[in-house]
């Protein structure tokens, strides 16, 4: 999982692709973002150093949680990750077996054949060619049975090396398919054990959760965690507008202004509230909470440049994108990030997966679209349907 302090290292790579394509205008252009991003890194961690010195009792709780979510969101990477080796190495094992089942067919059917080529040569045999050739009155006859002989032979020649090399292809597949089954064991075996990690991880969480919570009871506490959870995120905005202000776009980007009502949601979902509405006591909603199922996707709703990866207070792991013109997207409280910080995403990319992070109870986007800093409404941005 991406952290604030590997920005410069994590955008390099997406920068040096982009400057390939055009090296003399891009190579200057993506310098200077980087030099930006490098700053925003510094920028970021001065704010989290101001932050932790913030509601110190509750800070520490927050800090536990913080801990528990980091480790679920990266056990449930290695899950991904794991299960995908998992399925290449049983697609692997199959197709294997699949190859050695076919040649054991194969075998069988040459061994038919060569037994039958013997016993036709042993009857052969007993005549001996010689005394074919001196029974023969026919030259023609002679001319043509000789010509039969030396193809029956030449064949079964044939057939024996066939068999020979297709006993020699099972010999070669066994040890890869011990090998390959051998892996397969061994990565489910981890599998379980990430598996029995992320319990241990979530039930870690549900304990911190609650310890939170505990401290939290009370509708004026439940205001004040919210209105300090508010006003860090938007010192983190305000540190990160003010870092990609003059960041530059490629030649050929289409402008956020332009796609309003164009763009795509999210994640498929009814959000759970409207933006504006009364969220508790004097806060109201500055973006849509959009219930899924816990792993679902989200996508990107535009082009833009990822440049903020990390778990954040009060959003738990939190995506923000920057689509250039002072337009930026949060998408928050969630289960795992796959983007990282610098990297570039494309309209429909998948950058995150839903989750519970940030202290919620249940599963749901936290999604919002900034203009110039400040929220607006995504309805009339997003797409009917």
């Amino acid at each position: 999982m991406p952290t604030p302090s590997r920005l410069c290292s994590l955008a390099g790579a997406a920068l040096l692709a982009l400057a390939l394509l055009n090296p003399p205008a891009l190579a200057d252009e993506e310098s200077d973002a980087r030099e930006k991003l490098g700053q925003l890194e510094q920028a970021i961690e001065q704010l989290n150093v101001q932050l932790q010195q913030d509601l110190r009792t509750r800070g520490s709780l927050q800090d536990a949680l913080q801990v528990s979510e980091r480790s679920i969101a990266r056990l449930q990477s290695d899950i991904q990750r794991t299960r995908s080796e998992l399925k290449q190495t049983t697609n692997r094992l199959a197709a294997l077996q699949l190859q050695r089942g076919d040649l054991e067919i194969a075998r069988g059917e040459q061994e038919q054949l060569i037994r039958r080529e013997l016993k036709t040569a042993y009857q052969m045999g007993r005549q001996g060619q010689l005394k074919i050739l001196l029974n023969q009155e026919q030259p023609d006859t002679l001319a043509r049975n000789m010509a039969y002989y030396e193809y029956f032979y030449r064949a079964r020649k044939e057939h024996i090396a066939s068999y020979l090399e297709t006993i020699e292809r099972i010999n070669q597949l066994e040890p890869e398919i011990a090998s390959t089954a051998e892996r397969l064991a061994a990565t489910q075996k981890m599998l379980d054990q990430q598996r029995g990690d992320l319990l241990l991880g979530q039930r870690q969480r549900e304990q911190d959760l609650a310890s939170l919570n505990a401290g939290i009871q009370s509708k004026d506490a439940q205001l004040q965690k919210l209105n300090a959870d508010r006003s860090q995120l938007e010192q983190l905005l305000e540190v990160i507008e003010a870092a990609v202000a003059d960041l530059d776009t490629p030649a050929s980007y289409q402008g956020f202004a332009e796609l309003k009502g164009q763009l795509i949601w999210p994640i498929t979902g009814k959000p759970q509230n409207r933006f504006g509405s009364s969220r508790s006591g004097s806060l109201r909603w500055q973006g849509l909470m959009i219930p899924a199922p816990e792993g679902s996707p989200v996508s990107a709703i535009h082009y833009g440049r990822v440049v903020f990866a990390d778990w954040f207070r009060g959003s738990g792991l939190l995506l923000i994108i920057d689509h250039g013109d002072g337009y930026m997207s949060l998408y928050a409280h969630n289960q795992t990030l796959l983007r990282d910080v610098g990297e570039w995403v494309a309209p429909g990319a998948e950058i995150a997966t839903v989750g519970n992070s940030g202290g919620r109870q249940q599963a749901a986007l936290y999604f919002e679209i900034r203009q110039q800093g400040k929220p607006t409404n995504p309805g009339p941005w997003l797409r009917d349907g």
